[in-house]
């Protein structure tokens, strides 16, 4: 395993700069928020693309995910309620168009960047539409984004959390059973899963080659607060040691978008705390 920390916890910062924090603290990797003020699919262009990519070759920085979960530029405000939306499973086909078009667009720029994983949310549920309508559609949705993600050899992993259309690991093991696709997996948020009163070493391995990209973040008291790793009540160790027994290989990112006003204390120290465990490569 390697660890990684997201650009999600620098939003008042420019790319370039969190980029350049994230490798001078030590870490291995970094996750791209696909979002403003980052890195807007829609408008990354083959110039900014490429300046991006000398730039974590300078830092020796691997991708690690693609972060096309939420999209706050869409509305042009630095955050609106429906923070997910519009979301694959969106019932109105103009939004949701918008949407497959942009996780196709990330896709691309994983490729692009060396990245082999995006990761994306199921989307809220909609008052007036029953949950099975909304899978539905999220699978129509999902089918034409795999496609996509098989020419483009990159993976895709949906992040389950309490409250959206997918919202445990029971309910993300049905849909990746319906879709039944190599190229569609997990991007398991363990906070989420904790507050979702999970057993978290048993979700890792009821998951198992299907995480394809791991978030970490501390929570106290079940709260959906994303805490540095130490300050909440996560046991670290069994998790760690659970990754590591599936031999899991891949990322794990540390997302604290919840530390903007100290985004590169926040990252320096969740690293030392982690790097304490054994696990990393």
């Amino acid at each position: 395993m390697q660890l990684s920390f997201s650009t999600n916890a620098f939003t008042r910062h420019p790319l370039t700069e969190a980029v350049t924090a994230i490798a001078a603290i030590g870490y291995q990797g970094v996750e791209i928020l696909a979002d403003k003020p980052h890195l807007f699919a829609s408008e990354a262009g083959p110039d900014f693309i490429g300046q991006l990519r000398e730039l974590l070759t300078k830092s020796q920085l691997a991708v690690a995910n693609i972060n096309a979960n939420t999209v706050c530029g869409y509305y042009n405000r630095p955050f609106w309620e429906p923070l997910f939306e519009p979301s694959l499973a969106n019932p109105d086909p103009e939004a949701r168009r918008w949407r497959l078009q942009y996780t196709k667009d990330s896709i691309d720029i994983a490729r692009a960047l060396g990245a082999n994983v995006v990761s994306v949310t199921s989307g809220r549920m909609i008052p007036g539409l029953l949950p099975l309508e909304s899978l539905a559609i999220l699978r129509d949705s999902m089918a034409e984004v795999l496609a996509h993600a098989e020419q483009a050899g990159v993976r895709v992993g949906i992040e389950y959390e309490p409250g959206l259309l997918i919202e445990n690991c029971g309910e993300l093991i049905t849909f990746l059973e319906t879709m039944d696709s190599p190229w569609l997996g997990a991007n398991l948020d363990l906070g989420h899963g904790h507050v979702a009163g999970e057993d978290l070493p048993t979700v890792i391995a009821t998951l198992g080659e299907k995480i394809f990209h791991v978030h970490l973040e501390d929570i106290r008291a079940g709260k959906h607060f994303h805490l540095i790793p130490g300050e909440g009540t996560l046991e670290f160790e069994p998790i760690l040691s659970a990754l590591a027994s599936q031999s899991y290989g891949g990322y794990v990112t540390v997302e604290l978008y919840s530390y903007p006003h100290r985004a590169e204390e926040a990252a320096r120290q969740a690293w030392h705390y982690l790097m304490q465990f054994p696990h990393w490569q």
